[in-house]
């Protein structure tokens, strides 16, 4: 159980990275009071934790209502996270995010000060905290959970790691700048690594169960 809640936090942390958010809170409530700023970070976290929690306790029923295999979903989501993991260690995954943010900054010049508040929804939310990553992670973790306790464990690393999320935002500023650029260029590439190899134990789970029914299959 404990190699479980272990495994779910790392993957999940490294997959949400709050503290890699903070520059980008940053920049979309750029113009934002205080208050705004923070009723747009309430908002966010809340959108995403409903969301993951969702797929958390469903995620594993609608793939097979879809008639995917939960190795198949394992060797996909495990390329997705690798992928992920790939972008963290060469820098592509803040440039993407930046661009993005960036985007929807200039989307919301054109609207009313109050509209800006949708930014908690897109980007913040989806695809910033609960992105196809996170998603994707929390299906697989929850799939695999030892136990109903286990599932509950999961929920509330959840919770904490959308907390945390919460905290990042509210504190944005200040952690941005006492990490600075080198800070934040070596914690995202050790968290990207330690995503790769994560990734690649799905991928090999995921090919065993295939092999492994195939074989029951064939004898």
């Amino acid at each position: 159980m404990l190699d479980y809640l272990l495994n779910a936090l790392i993957t999940l942390f490294v997959t949400i990275d709050p503290i890699g958010l903070a520059p980008i809170f940053v920049g979309l409530t750029r113009g934002m009071t205080k208050d705004q700023r923070r009723q747009t970070a309430i908002r966010a976290t809340v959108t995403a934790a409903i969301i993951l929690y969702a797929f958390a306790l469903v995620g594993e029923g609608l793939l097979g209502f879809l008639g995917i295999s939960l190795a198949a979903f394992r060797i996909a989501g495990g390329l997705m996270l690798f992928w992920i993991g790939f972008e963290m260690v060469f820098e592509r995954r803040d440039q993407r995010k930046m661009a993005n943010a960036a985007k929807a900054i200039e989307e919301e010049r054109t609207h009313d000060l109050a509209d800006i508040h949708h930014l908690a929804i897109f980007p913040l939310a989806i695809p910033l905290i609960a992105g196809p990553g996170a998603i994707s992670a929390t299906i697989l973790i929850a799939a695999s959970a030892p136990s109903t306790l286990g599932v509950v464990g999961l929920l509330v690393i959840v919770g904490a790691l959308v907390g945390s999320c919460l905290a990042v935002f509210l504190l944005a500023g200040p952690l941005d700048r006492m990490l600075g650029k080198t800070g934040r260029i070596v914690l995202t590439r050790l968290l990207g690594v330690l995503l790769a190899a994560l990734a690649v134990q799905f991928v090999a789970d995921g090919v065993t169960e295939i092999v492994r029914a195939a074989t029951a299959g064939g004898i």
